[in-house]
């Protein structure tokens, strides 16, 4: 058997696809990534195969800089770091007016691609990044069976009369403006229209014979696996939703670092901070939270990224700090978690029982931490309002977790220690190609 997975040259997204096929590649099973160049070393310690595919105009290693990017996505890249520090309706009405540039680059020459490589490759079973439109575009003309695999918060995929890219919850310490909230909603609007025509457009070239959509951004595959832990999903929504399965996370093995080994084993708990790689460019949230941390004398571990780590010096010599972190390790032993809210960070703490304060900047990072504080997991703020105080006592908050949120919250990370993404994942195509047989 061969399985086929598609992603956006980006580690971020990679990272959690390459784990859930562990559970094809530990099987004996041959695994073919259609990704970029920047993340073949990704593909190569997986031990998977690669093939070429581009899916958009930038890429991301692991750790991201608007100077290492092509001349037009660093300019979007530094538009939307200027615009975090607006606020929350800002930065999203940013991120709306990039959206037809940043998710349906070169459509039809994507989608065509796409299709070589399956004719190529013939794979037995396709997985592909959702936000990998184009190449979902080349799938679903080609009535080629795949899962797609949503890898941020559910709401990635808009239902009912949800429209993409407008938060449907907002965490409690979010109060935006109603007038804005409509203006950005009627952005929303307007983008997913153009976006779909551009889809139709894009699906007319490929197949003229294909129906077209009313909404692009609602389109899905014939089976959808969200990245994303059922105990914390909206009840309300689930009788909307299409043929899925909720995964959990894709919890990957990491390389075994002897000094960071050494690191966890000495005395006293730790926290997590992580803003990934694209929100570390945030220095100036990360020094409060660092000076929180300080304040309540606490150890941590600090993935600086793109910060560089004089900014927030001094810092405590019994810290670990590093631009890069191997995050899954980390949350293994730690005993909270400081974050973005990105998908990763908050389905991997969630599955090592680790309470969150969640900082959420952009996208669906508002649904996911909105999520979190429903579920009792962790305390969500403003990270432009949040203040040194504000920070500390979130950070008490969840070091003190209620004792039913944190039943709950070992109960969830039990689960998937018994039922892994990746094998959830393999189980359901697996049952989905028997039921098509």
């Amino acid at each position: 058997m061969t399985l086929l997975v598609i992603s956006p040259d980006y580690a971020s997204h990679l990272l959690p696809l390459a784990t859930l096929a562990t559970a094809w590649r530990d099987r004996g099973e041959r695994v073919v990534v259609a990704t970029g160049p920047a993340t073949a070393g990704i593909v190569e310690e997986f031990g998977f195969e690669r093939v070429d595919l581009r899916l958009g105009r930038g890429s991301n290693p692991g750790v991201i800089a608007a100077d290492q990017q092509p001349v037009d996505e660093g300019a979007s890249l530094r538009g939307f770091f200027a615009a975090t520090r607006e606020g929350a309706v800002p930065t999203l009405a940013y991120q709306a007016a990039e959206r037809l540039t940043d998710l349906m680059w070169q459509p039809v020459e994507a989608a065509r691609a796409t299709q070589r490589i399956v004719e190529e490759v013939a794979p037995d079973q396709v997985i592909v990044d959702h936000l990998a439109f184009s190449a979902r575009l080349g799938l679903q003309t080609a009535g080629v069976p795949h899962g797609d695999v949503v890898l941020g918060h559910p709401t990635a995929l808009p239902v009912g009369d949800e429209v993409y890219g407008f938060p449907p919850a907002w965490p409690s310490a979010f109060r935006p403006d109603p007038a804005e909230l409509a203006e950005l909603r009627a952005l929303c609007e307007r983008v997913a229209a153009g976006f779909t025509d551009e889809w139709n457009r894009a699906a007319r070239e490929l197949a003229p014979s294909h129906p077209p959509t009313d909404d692009a951004f609602a389109e899905h595959g014939p089976l959808v696996l969200y990245n994303f832990p059922a105990e914390l999903a909206d009840d309300e929504r689930r009788p909307v939703l299409p043929p899925h399965r909720f995964l959990g996370s894709a919890r990957r093995v990491e390389r075994v670092d002897a000094d960071l080994e050494r690191w966890t084993a000495e005395a006293g708990p730790f926290v997590y901070l992580s803003f990934g790689s694209f929100l570390s460019v945030r220095g100036d949230v990360l020094r409060r939270v660092v000076d929180a941390l300080r304040s309540r004398g606490l150890r941590a571990a600090v993935a600086t990224g793109s910060t560089d780590a004089a900014e927030l010096a001094p810092l405590p010599a019994d810290w670990l700090v590093r631009p890069y972190l191997p995050q899954v390790r980390l949350l293994e032993a730690a005993a909270a978690a400081v974050t973005h809210g990105g998908n990763n960070s908050v389905t991997e703490a969630i599955g090592a029982g680790v309470p969150l304060v969640v900082l959420p900047f952009s996208t669906d990072q508002f649904a996911g931490a909105a999520s979190i504080e429903r579920a009792g997991f962790g305390v969500a703020l403003d990270p432009n309002a949040a203040s040194v105080d504000d920070l500390a006592a979130a950070l008490d908050r969840v070091l003190e977790l209620e004792p039913r949120a944190r039943a709950r919250l070992d109960a969830a990370a039990a689960r998937q220690a018994d039922r892994p993404g990746p094998e959830l994942a393999y189980e359901a195509l697996a049952e989905r190609a028997e039921s098509a047989a």
